[in-house]
Order: structure tokens, then sequence, then C-alpha cells
């Protein structure tokens, strides 16, 4: 086999960290309020993984991980659930850590393809997802 005996790596990183997610979206196709977590580049993207961390006391929910095909996520055709994580119910602390949530990825994304989060629920003080990753 001829085709990719070249190992490519990533030019620019891309590591994204965004607004606080706190707002629940019960819809099981994408649509709706959502956090936008992660765009690829014009070249398109590598995604190492996606880590969720409290910032407060919350109520148990689920995060969910959405892949959009870098149009409208209205159009539920333009998503695909990657994956669902359980958030446990955090207390805040000043003697001990919140724990890091980690959701793997491992592959790459085409051009514009964006990486969405919804919760499960609602919860008080939020989680910031952080996304790490390079353009390629």
């Amino acid at each position: 086999m001829a085709a990719n005996t070249s190992p490519i790596y990533v030019l620019t990183p891309n590591d994204d960290w965004n607004t606080v997610i706190t707002a629940a979206n019960t819809a099981k196709d994408g649509t709706g309020t959502v956090v936008l977590a992660f765009t690829a580049g014009a070249n398109g993207a590598y995604v190492s993984h996606l880590k969720l961390r409290a910032i407060g006391t919350n109520t148990a929910s689920v995060c969910r991980v959405w892949i959009n095909n870098g149009s409208t996520n209205a159009t539920a055709a333009n998503n695909t659930l990657y994956t669902e994580v359980t958030l446990p119910a955090t207390t805040l602390s000043e003697v001990a850590a919140q724990p890091d949530i980690l959701v793997p990825f491992g592959f790459g994304l085409d051009a514009g393809f964006k990486i969405n989060l919804t919760l499960g629920t609602a919860v008080a003080a939020g989680y910031i997802p952080t996304v790490i990753g390079g353009d390629y």
C-alpha cells in the first residue's frame, strides 16, 4: 500500500477552553442550545482529548459530546452523538480537588468540523471544557 506512508503532524496547536457550561439541553439530536468546544482549522485538525472540570458545587448530570459537520447545529442531520459521559455531583472545597472528567478522542476532524457539548440537566456552578488538539 502506497497511500499515507509518511506521518502527518499538526502544524498549529488548537487548544480551546470556552465559556462555562451550565444550561440543560434535553434534545438528543445535537440541536438546541449547545456549547462550542472546538473548531477544526482550514486543513482539518487532530483532537487528542476533552477535559471537563467542575468549577464549584453541581448536581449530577450527563455531558453529551457532539460532532458537527461545520454547518448549523439546528439541523439534526449535521450532528452525530460521539459519546456521553456521566458527571458526578460535586461540592466546592478548599481542601479537596474536583475530579477531571476525560473524554478521549485520538482522531482527526475534517476542516471546519466542530465539537459541541450539551448537559442533560442544568447545574449551578458549571463545568469548563478544555479541548487539546492541533490544526494540520
